[in-house]
């Protein structure tokens, strides 16, 4: 496909984070949103709104996949539909986008990576944070040495609660993966690009506190953690934490991310877009940090909810889809983000160490 060629998408799932793809492909240059599949006539409604003109429209990924009407498509339908909805859309030779988690269980995670990796049109999975500006440079510069020999990575996501979704899928374990795998991979995501080695051990303490307590779907209540801390070894020595807490709405900064080297330490603030270097400086001398702001495209900003980070994915990806560019996120990497997930969610639930040989990785 050449650089001038338009990219017709597809998109299976209305939902949510579908009307961000939806946002941002429409910023994309020489792109254009062919065709939606949604078994909820509702959401195919506020997703063809959203596109507007002409749109097909299909209550499935395999009606999508028949119709020749799509180069490429994003996979925004709910988390444990994703290995089903692959299918039909991966026989049709189709470039993939497909959202976080790859998948729920590590059987389909692995069954989807392993066809993944011999599969000729792109596979990429989406995850978003790498792409956030701030974040991008925050990982280029620990990369370039800016702290040193890096030896323990800090993750805190303070925010809200889950947001309610069609059928209130995001509920329950059973549909996510849970907290761990669903929201979590991102992260988990993050630690494995930063620190450039694999998880050994994986240990999380975490319940649901406060959110969902009160909540029933069909007699059922809610099992997913809002609250959890989670340290995770890694091959090479390095250690990282994750913070997660899902009832601090009030929280200035969203996310914190802090690398810290035997030279110096480095964080990176979202939603500020600041990035802060404090380099060793000995007991009581004189601090020399630095502050500055990474600037994100306001359009980008807008176009979503993840500090411009879905705008920038896409064009990577379509610079991929053109044989211009790397997959920089492939279905491995969506794999062993899952794995790290299900391990947190077993150490929590179980009250232990998990080892990633445990889950064959």
């Amino acid at each position: 496909m050449k650089s001038t060629d338009t990219i017709r998408w597809g998109i299976v799932g209305t939902g949510m984070m579908a009307l961000e793809h939806v946002a941002n492909i429409k910023l994309t240059e020489n792109a254009v949103i062919t065709a939606i599949a949604d078994p909820v006539p509702a959401c195919l409604d506020r997703a063809a709104a959203a596109i507007g003109g002409e749109v097909a429209r299909f209550e499935d990924a395999a009606g999508l996949a028949a119709s020749g009407l799509c180069d490429a498509v994003v996979i925004a339908s709910p988390n444990f539909t994703h290995r089903a909805v692959l299918t039909p859309l991966m026989d049709a030779g189709l470039h993939i986008l497909c959202e976080k988690p790859l998948c729920t269980t590590m059987d389909d995670a692995r069954a989807v990576a392993d066809a993944a990796r011999s599969y000729g049109p792109i596979f990429w999975t989406a995850m978003e944070y790498r792409f956030m500006p701030p974040v991008s440079e925050f990982v280029q510069l620990v990369h370039a040495g800016k702290v040193g020999d890096l030896k323990t990575l800090s993750i805190r996501e303070h925010r809200f609660p889950f947001l309610v979704k069609v059928g209130d899928w995001n509920r329950f374990v059973a549909n996510t993966g849970g907290t761990m795998v669903e929201k979590c991979c991102h992260f988990f995501d993050l630690m494995r690009l930063v620190i450039g080695s694999e998880p050994v051990r994986v240990h999380c303490s975490g319940a649901m506190d406060v959110n969902h307590k009160d909540e029933r779907y069909d007699g059922r209540t809610p099992d997913i953690i809002d609250n959890s801390y989670t340290t995770v070894d890694f091959a090479n020595g390095a250690r990282a934490m994750l913070d997660l807490n899902m009832f601090a709405d009030g929280a200035q900064q969203q996310e914190e991310i802090i690398a810290v080297g035997d030279k110096a330490r480095l964080d990176v603030l979202i939603p500020a877009g600041d990035l802060i270097h404090s380099p060793r400086v000995g007991f009581m001398n004189p601090k020399q940090a630095v502050r500055w702001h990474v600037e994100t495209p306001a359009e980008a900003l807008a176009a979503g909810q993840h500090h411009g980070s879905t705008f920038f994915q896409h064009q990577h990806f379509a610079k991929a889809v053109r044989g211009a560019g790397p997959v920089m996120v492939s279905a491995d990497d969506g794999l062993r983000a899952v794995a790290m997930g299900m391990a947190a969610e077993i150490s929590a639930r179980e009250h232990r160490v998990v080892t990633m040989a445990e889950l064959g990785l």
